[in-house]
This record gives C-alpha cells, structure tokens and sequence, in this order.
C-alpha cells in the first residue's frame, strides 16, 4: 500500500492511493477549510464503515450467513477543540432471514477483528455497534 498527498492550497490536500484512485480532504468552513472535501476525521470514520462491511460480508460468508443487504450507519463523537474522536456509535442494519443472535455474533468478531477498529481501539477510542435485523 502507498499514499501521495498533494497539497492544494488552505487546507485542501489531494490525496491518492497509488491504484488510480483519489480522495479530496479539506476542513470544513467553519474551522477555516473551504469544505472541497472530506475532513481527515471523516475519513477515519469513513475507513471504519468500509472495514465493518467489508469484514462482516467475510465473517458471514464463512459462517454461512445468507444476507441481501447491509447498511452501516456510524457516528462519531469529538468536542469542539478536542484532538481526535473520541467515541464512535452507531448501527449495522442486515437484511436476512437468519437469527438475530447469528447476526449478532456475526457482527461481534466483526467488529472484533475489523483492522480499523483495531487502530480505534488501540487508541482507546470506543466503537460501539448495534445490530438491526430486517427480514427479507
């Protein structure tokens, strides 16, 4: 894996990940950014919600968890002038027909084992997810 940041200007930086792809960051105005982009801390949270996806479909597909759908919902929580998040909320709706505690053992050593929420948990940010099971 490799990272480039080309700075922009203010405080926008272009950013690529050496595949192709590119991701914009900026501040928001109202912390001096001209909003072109996602903050730096959006995207932490952003990379988590990926990672609990990601993760989950693997988790389900080797316990054999047919699901159709899967939505993931984070928050996030930072105070005004604090350094970094310090708590992370939220809930992963699953549309199946499985059983709510095989969805929720599922999404347990999701989160358990998502690299992401290492990092978050390493350092001593909270991530706490909820199950929601819709049935299809």
């Amino acid at each position: 894996m490799q990272a480039r940041g080309v700075w922009r200007g203010g405080y926008e930086t272009q950013l690529e990940d050496g595949r192709g792809h590119t991701v914009t960051v900026d501040q928001p105005v109202e912390d001096g950014g001209a909003d072109r982009g996602t903050s730096a801390h959006e995207l932490l949270l952003l990379a988590l919600t990926g990672c609990i996806s990601t993760i989950f479909h693997i988790i389900a597909e080797k316990r054999k968890l047919a699901f159709e759908g899967l939505t993931v919902d984070l928050k996030a929580e930072k105070a005004r002038g604090a350094p970094t998040i310090q708590r992370v909320y939220g809930t992963v709706e699953i549309r199946t027909n499985a059983p709510p505690d095989d969805v929720a053992t599922a999404l347990r050593l999701t989160v358990k084992t998502c690299p992401v929420g290492s990092l978050f948990e390493r350092a001593h940010v909270p991530v706490e997810v909820e199950a929601k099971v819709v049935s299809v």
